[in-house]
């Protein structure tokens, strides 16, 4: 069974998310705000982390930063999940320090496929 982080302010996107990620098996690990992540990751060490990108607070763009620079030694794999689907969007998010991208709204097959690809 592996960690996964999800960071997600939507109650529905947060249930759905998290719901798969337990019938495939996996331990879920929730935070609501970039700085909730960041500390969450540092404290729990998940093997995955789920960010949304248009989060309150901070944004998961800059959570994902303070994560790789601010949390030592957290190398887990950092999916983005958003509804920013312009040209362009997907490089700008792996610049950023994200291993993959997830386009919003949430296809199950396609979540299960990412986390399966990371894990």
């Amino acid at each position: 069974m592996k960690k996964i982080l999800v960071v997600e302010d939507n109650d529905k996107n947060m249930y759905m998310i998290s719901f798969i990620i337990q019938k495939m098996g996996h331990q879920v690990i929730q935070a609501r705000t970039g700085e909730e992540g960041v500390a969450v990751a540092a404290k729990e060490r998940p093997d995955l982390i789920l960010m949304d990108i248009q989060l309150p607070g901070i944004d998961g763009l800059e959570t994902t930063k303070r994560i790789r620079e601010h949390a030592a030694g957290i190398d887990a794999p950092i999916i983005a999940v958003t509804s920013f689907a312009m040209a362009g969007d997907r490089e700008h998010l792996l610049a950023a320090g994200c291993n993959g991208y997830i386009e919003k709204p949430i296809n199950p097959d396609t979540i299960m496929g990412e986390i399966s690809a990371f894990l």
